[in-house]
């Protein structure tokens, strides 16, 4: 079956640096029904300088004051084993994604992965060269929007635009960069606000705790979620306390799917289902009391019941002043 929303359960760097850690991830998202998992394509010497502190998150969910530096240079999975990652998604019958953090990443993701999408995370949506390099790549997009206002998206859509990717092929997702997200900062409502500003597809990446934002996006018309997951929250590093244990990314994938039936195609109609029951439950016209042939319908001897199996009762005002055709006991249904 195809699904309407496609669901990227978010690896990013819960691997911790470990191949048989990220094998166990692929699995497990992929057990839970995800369409894709998505990983971060970066070297430390790439995304930061030496000097850059750690973010209020970063030292609150690790326990550790270092540098960033430091930090990532652990976290990194180096290139060679991001292709026995995708060769062994293949394997698991789940899609590959991956966030490249700058231009040579982007290179890596299009030329020796052989990728037709990548996703844009949130802290690269002000960064000018990198959004002229991957726009001219020719990928669909998936653009996150964490810290960014309504002002910045548009130049960042233009800007991709402008570089060769044609907005139908971009994806915009609303996000709050802030692990985990407090519900007062979720501003779900921003997510269709995007939507009508700039034509696009949108969807929601999601940072709170629990999977009922992320069910709420998809209600409200998101076309992808994005959800942090770990294998164990209580492993060191700087994401796993916000993110999904397989068992909660298996039940928010089962909810998403159930809405996505629930959601229909918009058009008011009775269901199958419905038909038997409306027997049961609508009314007929039917006779108050004895009637005898002859005799002239009024509202004294006329009067609705179930089943609706007879007259409609949007009859009443014809029927009304008809002689009886025949005798008519009382509860009987009234027949033309």
């Amino acid at each position: 079956m195809k699904h309407s929303v496609f669901i990227i359960a978010e690896a990013g760097v819960n691997h911790n640096g470990s191949l048989p850690l990220a094998f166990s991830m692929v699995e497990k998202a992929a057990n839970a029904g995800a369409d894709v998992i998505k990983f971060q394509t970066w070297t430390a010497e790439g995304l930061v300088s030496k000097c850059a502190e750690m973010a209020d998150y970063q030292i609150r969910n690790t326990g550790i004051h270092q540098s960033q530096f430091e930090m990532l240079k652990k976290l990194e999975m180096s290139t060679t084993d991001q292709l026995k990652v995708i060769e062994y998604c293949r394997k698991k019958g789940i899609d590959f994604l991956t966030s490249p953090f700058d231009n040579s990443s982007i290179n890596i993701i299009a030329d020796i992965y052989k990728l037709n999408r990548i996703k844009i995370p949130s802290g690269e949506i002000t960064n000018l060269p990198y959004l002229r390099h991957v726009g001219s790549r020719g990928m669909s997009l998936i653009v996150s929007t964490g810290m960014a206002t309504l002002g910045e998206i548009e130049v960042a859509l233009e800007t991709l635009e402008q570089a060769g990717t044609p907005r139908e092929r971009i994806t915009v997702l609303h996000c709050t960069t802030e692990y985990p997200t407090l519900m007062a900062d979720v501003n779900l409502r921003a997510m269709l606000t995007i939507r009508e500003a700039f034509g696009v597809e949108v969807g929601y990446s999601d940072h709170t705790l629990g999977i009922e934002v992320a069910i709420a996006a998809v209600a409200m018309g998101a076309t992808v979620i994005e959800k942090h997951f770990t294998l164990d929250r209580n492993l060191s590093g700087p994401d796993h306390k916000a993110s999904l244990e397989p068992d909660e990314l298996k039940a928010m994938v089962a909810a998403i799917r159930n809405i996505e039936k629930a959601l229909g195609d918009g058009i008011k109609r009775p269901t199958q289902s419905e038909a038997s029951n409306s027997r049961i439950a609508r009314k007929s016209l039917v006779a108050a009391c004895a009637i005898h042939e002859g005799e002239i319908f009024s509202e004294s001897n006329l009067t609705v019941k179930r089943p609706g199996t007879g007259l409609s009762p949007m009859l009443w005002d014809e029927v009304l002043g008809r002689k009886a055709p025949r005798d008519f006991a009382p509860d009987e249904l009234i027949i033309l």
